[in-house]
């Protein structure tokens, strides 16, 4: 069985009068964190985890639909392949 952690992080631009609401609902979403908030510009960053991309870009679409968020940009992503080998080494 193979695992495929992924992590990534992202800028999402907010109407500042809505930042304190959208960092909320993003806390809210499984997976996904704000990590750093910058009331004067607007701007928060964001951190999402998931096994696989297509979670990831799930969780992208969700932050984008949020009212309030003007812009969604990734600028970082990592993905780790685990195999099971790997797996029952470390857990040992």
């Amino acid at each position: 069985m193979h695992s495929n952690y992924q992590v990534c992080s992202l800028i999402v631009q907010v109407k500042s009068e809505r930042l304190s609401t959208v960092a909320e609902e993003i806390n809210q979403l499984s997976n996904c964190e704000v990590a750093l908030s910058a009331p004067d510009n607007g701007k928060l960053i964001v951190v999402v985890e998931g096994q696989g991309s297509r979670t990831l870009l799930d969780t992208i679409d969700l932050v984008r639909d949020i009212d309030g968020v003007l812009d969604v940009s990734l600028v970082y992503h990592q993905q780790e392949e685990q195999g099971e080998e790997d797996y029952e080494t470390q857990s040992s």
